[in-house]
C-alpha cells in the first residue's frame, strides 16, 4: 500500500480582512429631507381652499353687518310692561294709532331684538316708539 501526498500549498489567509463583511443600512430619518415642491395642480387646490374659506367667512359674518344708505332718525321711545293677553299687534296699535301697525310692530321687534314668532313673556319691559 502506498500513500501519495499532495504537496500543494494552501492559499495564504489574509488576517487583516474579516472573512464576513457587514452591510450597514442608513435609515431614511437620518437622511436630509428633500425640499417640498408644489405642482400646478397643488397650487390650484390651495387657492381654491383659501377662496372657499374666505367666501364662507364672508357669508357667515358679512350678513351680520349690513350697511344702508338711509340713516335712521332717532324717535321718541317709551317703555311698556307686557300685560296678560297683550300682543305686539295690540301694543303697536296703542302706541301709534294713526300709523301703519305693521311698520310699528317691525320697529318694536328691532328695538328689542325679539325673535320672529316668539311669544311675549308677561311682565317683560319693551321699548316702544310713540307717536311722531
Amino acid at each position: 500500500m502506498s500513500i501519495t501526498l499532495d504537496h500543494t500549498p494552501f492559499p495564504a489567509l489574509d488576517l487583516r480582512r474579516p472573512a464576513v463583511t457587514r452591510t450597514t443600512y442608513v435609515s431614511a430619518a437620518a437622511q436630509p429631507a428633500a425640499p417640498l415642491r408644489l405642482t400646478g395642480r397643488g397650487r390650484a387646490v390651495i387657492v381654491a381652499v383659501a377662496l372657499a374659506v374666505i367666501t364662507t367667512l364672508a357669508i357667515v359674518f358679512g350678513s351680520a353687518v349690513a350697511a344702508t344708505d338711509s340713516a335712521s332718525e332717532p324717535g321718541i321711545v317709551t317703555t311698556v310692561t307686557v300685560q296678560p293677553g297683550q300682543t305686539l299687534w295690540s301694543i303697536a296699535a296703542e302706541a301709534r294709532p294713526n300709523a301703519d301697525i305693521r311698520s310699528t310692530v317691525d320697529e318694536i321687534v328691532k328695538l328689542n331684538a325679539l325673535e320672529d314668532g316668539a311669544s311675549l313673556p308677561i311682565g317683560s319691559t319693551l321699548a316702544v316708539p310713540v307717536q311722531d
